[in-house]
């Protein structure tokens, strides 16, 4: 897989200060995550297990805690931050308004995430422009947050994320439908995919479909995603 064409992005999920398994959405369900790539589920052991099979520039850090209303795990991310220099780390914590993100004490190589599950209208996303990350957010085929978000391309930042919740963790495929959608309207903007992503092979699809890259944590975990797998 080309790393100047097409970027798999690791990502970690914490809930109650650990990293969990994420499936489907369904939050309520999430368990700590057990992984041949870490001996616990404490985030900086999952990620340098995330690491060490990938490599990546990226890494996607979800506080689940934070974007259901229910605390935040601020200070994992900080020490994730410290560990891993190396990492532009693109931090989703349910961010609705710019003090929020202040309040977060985001480290100096993080991005913030603005997911449509989370807003209530246009204003952050048009506000903080290229600084930030547009998550356009689907449960199954319904789009969450405000239909302006999605439907006027105008407000999009620089870097799209397509994250279709039903797909996270189930091994389904990635949405390549809705992705290819997106990224006509998207232009010359980087469309990352989220949910369903199995292996290289899906990301080659991906790539020639124009897409910029993946988020993917189950196939890497799996072992379906590694740098040692590459084909040659």
């Amino acid at each position: 897989m080309g790393a100047t064409d097409f970027s798999i992005v690791p990502v970690i999920d914490l809930l109650g200060g650990a990293g969990v398994r994420a499936r489907a959405g369904e939050r309520a369900s999430y368990a700590p995550i057990v992984t041949p790539l870490s001996p616990s589920a404490e985030p900086r052991a999952v990620v340098a297990g995330l690491l060490q099979a990938w490599p990546a520039r990226q890494l996607y850090i979800a506080d689940l805690d934070a974007i259901q209303g229910r605390g935040r795990n601020a200070a994992a991310v900080a020490a994730i931050a410290r560990d891993f220099p190396q990492v532009e780390i693109w931090v989703d914590a349910g961010f609705s308004r710019e003090t929020e993100i202040r309040g977060f004490g985001l480290p100096g190589r993080a991005r913030p995430v603005i997911g449509t599950e989370s807003q209530t209208g246009p204003d952050l996303v048009r506000h903080l422009g290229a600084s930030a990350i547009l998550s356009l957010d689907y449960r199954a085929e319904e789009r969450l947050g405000p239909a302006i978000l999605h439907d006027d391309s105008a407000l999009w930042p620089a870097t799209i994320i397509v994250m279709t919740l039903a797909r996270v963790g189930m091994d389904a495929g990635p949405d390549r439908a809705r992705l290819a959608a997106v990224k006509r309207r998207a232009g010359e903007r980087a469309v990352y995919a989220a949910g369903g992503v199995r292996d290289l092979a899906d990301c080659e699809a991906l790539r020639g479909d124009g897409i910029a890259g993946a988020l993917v944590a189950s196939a890497i975990h799996a072992g379906r995603i590694r740098m040692d797998a590459q084909n040659p």
